[in-house]
């Protein structure tokens, strides 16, 4: 049973923010995950406190290391490595929760940072903020080349939203978006061979083009039947 980290009381719901004083509840994996401190230090900055990051092995059936901030609790992933850690924490979710995502998505972000873009704990160039996945409630950091940062809460907000049924929304979403694609596509190919058989059937210039209306009408027709069904 997990206890707010403020006042003490239990936590019920989605465990983020508590009910009683409404304080959002920091993550450490330790509440998450048990883990290892790894030797030496990274080389990599926190972007939030500006000291070298922890390098961690959360363990996941074999050696799986991330960098954390032992100060700010951020954590930051290498590409791949948030979905493997996701993918082999929580399982069994097949089913959406209205009820639950709702509850995550209304849980508001840190306030005592301002919304800007901040350094890549790699490279040290600025970062793009994405939004994590549909209905998350979390924008992340991300740096296309090195990873991507989360503050301290953001993971314990998005294991509650697949928890919550999350990844399930972002495949239908991603199914959608796939299927308008595709459909577009198909539009797009019919306008381009109707194009085609004008350019074909076009009289040449000077040629005679009495009969030319009358003879594209058959053909216009066969195409629009093609296309919409007519008469199927």
């Amino acid at each position: 049973m997990a206890n707010c980290k403020n006042c003490g009381a239990v936590l019920t719901g989605t465990l983020l923010v508590c009910d009683y004083c409404h304080t959002r509840q920091d993550v450490d994996l330790s509440v998450v995950h048990r883990f290892t401190v790894e030797d030496p230090q990274s080389k990599r900055i926190c972007p939030r406190c500006q000291i070298p990051l922890q390098t961690v092995d959360v363990r996941l059936e074999k050696k799986f290391l991330i960098e954390r901030c032992e100060r700010c609790l951020g954590l930051f992933f290498d590409p791949g490595e948030l979905e493997a850690f996701l993918d082999k924490t929580v399982t069994n979710v097949h089913a959406v929760d209205p009820q639950r995502l709702n509850e995550v998505q209304r849980v508001k972000r840190r306030d005592e940072y301002p919304v800007t873009y901040i350094d890549c704990p790699v490279c040290r160039r600025l970062m793009n903020r994405v939004n994590f996945g549909p209905r998350s409630g979390v924008i992340a950091d991300q740096c296309r080349e090195h990873g991507m940062w989360l503050d301290g809460g953001e993971l314990r907000q998005i294991l509650e939203w697949m928890k919550a049924g999350g990844k399930l929304v972002q495949k239908e979403k991603e199914l959608e978006m796939a299927r308008l694609e595709l459909e577009q596509e198909k539009k797009n190919l019919q306008i381009r061979q109707i194009d085609g058989v004008f350019a074909h059937t076009r009289p040449e210039p000077g040629s005679n083009s009495e009969n030319y209306g009358t003879n594209l009408m058959p053909m216009i027709e066969r195409l629009l039947r093609w296309i919409f069904g007519w008469g199927s």
